[in-house]
């Protein structure tokens, strides 16, 4: 699938501005941060805020929407 690529390390990618999904909760385990890669990569990166430094997956433009609204559906089990 040409839409969803891992990255080795979320540090791997130079200059990412992370934020804080807005879905995330705070003092939960289950938090993520996003990065717009768009303009440099044109890529949109996810990575768990608990492990910065550690792997990261990138999503092309097309990629990211459907993988929002399978997060949104619950396809992914937590744990």
């Amino acid at each position: 699938m040409t839409n969803v690529r891992h990255v080795g390390c979320a540090t791997d990618i130079a200059g990412a501005q992370w934020v804080k999904s807005s879905y995330s909760v705070a003092n939960e385990s289950q938090c993520v941060q996003v990065a717009d890669l768009r303009v440099t990569l044109g890529r949109i990166a996810v990575r768990d805020s608990k492990d910065a430094g550690g792997p990261a997956l990138t999503f092309s433009a097309d990629g990211w929407s459907p993988f929002v609204s399978a997060v949104r559906r619950g396809e992914f089990p937590s744990g």
